[in-house]
């Protein structure tokens, strides 16, 4: 692959997602699938056409080589995925529901994907990229990780990439809350771009409107932030004006991996340089479309399905 376009980073595990709706502890049989937000990003902008690369770290075990096939699968590079072969690659056991966003158990704890840390080689595959995507996940899972987190935005902002920032908070990855707020805003303060849901965004700035969770970053000197509203679509604010996308109807399936088709699609706008409008509704199209499939980023579109959902007049409501 020459330099891609994009490059993420973090940790994919084997997600088993249980057959029956009901409550985990009930459930006896599951069928193997692969999960991890960065994985969901990369995943959509491959299918979306763009160079994509990954960084990580799983286990030299049956998930590792399904994990790293999978990658390639996807056209993604995973020259930088290394498999470690002292310890395991994690796991992600998810419930079935019909409604409402499913339960999903985490055994990930000292798994391969947290002895990600940064090296020369790594932060040179950075640097290499037009874009970086980051999220707030890595940060969470050990100290090396949370040190190739800073390093890795420090080498793509030195190199001249944009930089989004998803802080996906997870809880549970850490010692407590904050802690967590309080690095995973620090991170988010050197992005670019910031993309919070609303509760993530009143967890980190203690502001509860959109346009004030957004204020928080623009006067730190983001270029965007992103908020999104779930079942009401997204907001995007920028110095020069703000813009508003409803949803995109289709058949949800699976809730899980929304807000990642959401960020991968706001990063293909940015690297297809569309403006403002265009860019806020292809990020809500690809996170709507995730949604259409029961896996985590089975149902991320290719070009032509987010075309077909475009083709929907969808009105963007945006002032300057």
């Amino acid at each position: 692959m020459s330099a891609p376009d994009v490059v993420t980073y973090g940790e994919i595990m084997g997600n088993f997602v249980a057959t029956e709706v009901g409550p985990l502890e009930k459930a006896t049989l599951f069928e193997r699938r692969l999960a991890g937000s960065e994985l969901n990003v990369a995943v959509a902008l491959a299918r979306l056409g763009h160079r994509t690369g990954y960084v990580g770290r799983v286990g030299d075990d049956p998930l590792g080589d399904a994990a790293r096939a999978r990658l390639r699968e996807e056209g993604i590079d995973d020259a930088h995925v290394r498999a470690e072969d002292h310890a395991v690659t994690g796991i992600q056991l998810k419930q079935r529901v019909l409604v409402g966003d499913p339960r999903y158990v985490y055994y990930r704890r000292g798994s391969a994907g947290s002895l990600l840390a940064p090296s020369p080689e790594t932060l040179a595959y950075v640097a290499s990229a037009r874009h970086l995507h980051a999220t707030g996940i890595p940060p969470a899972l050990s100290a090396t990780a949370r040190r190739f987190a800073y390093e890795a935005m420090e080498a793509a902002r030195d190199a001249g990439a944009s930089v989004t920032f998803d802080p996906n908070l997870r809880p549970t990855l850490w010692p407590d809350h904050g802690e967590m707020t309080r690095l995973v805003d620090d991170l988010a303060v050197r992005a670019d771009w910031v993309l919070p849901g609303v509760a993530e965004g009143e967890a980190l700035t203690g502001r509860r409107e959109p346009e004030a969770i957004a204020d928080h970053y623009l006067s730190r000197g983001a270029r965007g932030v992103a908020v999104k509203l779930g079942a009401a679509g997204a907001r995007l604010f920028t110095p020069e004006g703000s813009w508003t996308c409803p949803p995109f109807r289709v058949v949800t399936v699976d809730t899980i991996g929304a807000g990642d088709g959401f960020a991968a699609g706001f990063v293909s706008g940015l690297l297809d340089g569309l403006d403002e409008e265009r860019r806020l509704r292809r990020a809500c199209a690809v996170g709507a479309l995730a949604t259409s499939n029961k896996g985590d980023n089975e149902g991320m579109p290719t070009r032509a399905e987010l075309d077909a959902l475009l083709a929907a007049d969808l009105p963007v409501e945006g002032t300057r």
